[in-house]
């Protein structure tokens, strides 16, 4: 288990797992008032929580799958991607794909984050690439 140290604002919730098989920790708005989205419009909700991710980790946030599927609500930069050396406040954009407006009330779960393992590559530039069968086939080119 990796050890995420956080702060939080004053209210502001801690995220958490809902059950013992969640990948991502629920994360919820911190609002001093309601925050109403509009269709089409996207927004970045504050959450209160600073963190302190380990070397050679990122926290993706993803959206939370009953909030797109019911309200039409996700995460615009899906998954968006929070490095280890940022210590801001977490905030998570939201985007309201639905046709009526969306309120989001402190203390709502907006969003989940879910701790991954990453690696840094190096890139080297070189005259040629070998050869695939797929070589540049992309966007639909395996079929539908």
């Amino acid at each position: 288990m990796t050890d995420i140290k956080i702060t939080l604002k004053d209210g502001a919730r801690a995220p958490s797992y809902q059950t013992e098989g969640s990948a991502g920790a629920d994360v919820s708005a911190f609002l001093v008032d309601d925050y109403v989205l509009s269709p089409g419009e996207w927004a970045g909700i504050p959450t209160g929580i600073f963190m302190a991710i380990p070397e050679g980790y990122e926290v993706q946030v993803r959206p939370r799958s009953g909030l797109a599927f019911r309200n039409g609500i996700t995460v615009l930069n899906a998954p968006g991607t929070i490095d280890s050396d940022y210590r801001g406040e977490v905030k998570v954009i939201l985007i309201n794909h639905s046709k009526v407006p969306f309120t989001i009330h402190n203390g709502d779960r907006i969003a989940q984050l879910v701790v991954q393992k990453v690696e840094r590559s190096s890139f080297t530039k070189v005259a040629a690439l070998d050869e695939t069968e797929r070589q540049s086939g992309g966007f639909g080119s395996t079929g539908v």
